[in-house]
C-alpha cells in the first residue's frame, strides 16, 4: 500500500472524504491525489498524520511502533469517536475549550445545567410541540 492508499484507507476509517480532508487542512484541491506522482511536503504530511491520528512513519511507510498497536493513538474506539466528533463540530470544540480550566465544582454545575436543558428539550419534543 502506498502513501495515497493509506490516506484513502484512513479517510474511510475516519468517515471523511479525501476532498473534505484537503478542505479542512486548507490544501489545494487534488493535492492528495497527486501524492503518488510528486515529493510530499513534510509539513503537509505531518498535518495529515495529525488529523488522521497516525504517525508520519505510518503514512509514509506503513510502519507502526508495535505490530499489535492500533493505528490510532486513542485509548479506545469510544474516545476516538468523541475526539472525532469534537474535531468536526465547531460548537462542541468551543464548548470543550470553554470548560478547560474550570474548577471541578464549576464544571459539574455546567454539566448539570446542560443536562437540565437537554431534559427540557426532550420533554418539549415528546409533547409534540
Amino acid at each position: 500500500m502506498d502513501l495515497k492508499e493509506r490516506i484513502k484507507d484512513l479517510c474511510k476509517k475516519n468517515e471523511i472524504s479525501m476532498n473534505q480532508l484537503e478542505q479542512e487542512l486548507d490544501f489545494g484541491k487534488g493535492y492528495i491525489s497527486k501524492l503518488g506522482k510528486s515529493t510530499p511536503n513534510a509539513t503537509k504530511i505531518q498535518q495529515i498524520a495529525n488529523r488522521l491520528g497516525v504517525t508520519v512513519d505510518y503514512l509514509m511507510n506503513g510502519n507502526t511502533e508495535d505490530d499489535n498497536e492500533k493505528e490510532y493513538y486513542y485509548l479506545n474506539d469510544e474516545t476516538r469517536e468523541i475526539a472525532q466528533e469534537i474535531f468536526k463540530n465547531p460548537e462542541l470544540r468551543s464548548l470543550f475549550h470553554a470548560t478547560r480550566g474550570l474548577s471541578p465544582e464549576r464544571l459539574k454545575a455546567h454539566i448539570d445545567f446542560i443536562q437540565t436543558l437537554k431534559q427540557q428539550e426532550d420533554k418539549h419534543n415528546d409533547e409534540g410541540c
